[in-house]
């Protein structure tokens, strides 16, 4: 994944993967979205995320996932 999307620092989070620049990790945008919250939710409760920034997650989570699915 793009690391100016997403970046893992072991002085942030314990190493978590995070947005860039934030110390939201990317699991809290997937563990919303399978709680059935939605995106608007989320951006809420972690404004320094911006919808920008967590569609392209998003979209670049799907990609490599599609890319996973290709090779088998």
């Amino acid at each position: 994944m793009n690391n100016s999307l997403v970046n893992r620092d072991p002085e942030i989070m314990s190493g978590a993967l995070c947005f860039t620049g934030t110390r939201v990790p990317v699991k809290n945008l997937f563990d919303y979205l399978e709680a059935s919250s939605p995106l608007e939710e989320f951006l809420e409760d972690f404004p320094t995320v911006s919808r920008e920034r967590a569609i392209a997650v998003l979209e670049a989570a799907r990609t490599s996932l599609s890319a996973d699915a290709t090779a088998s």
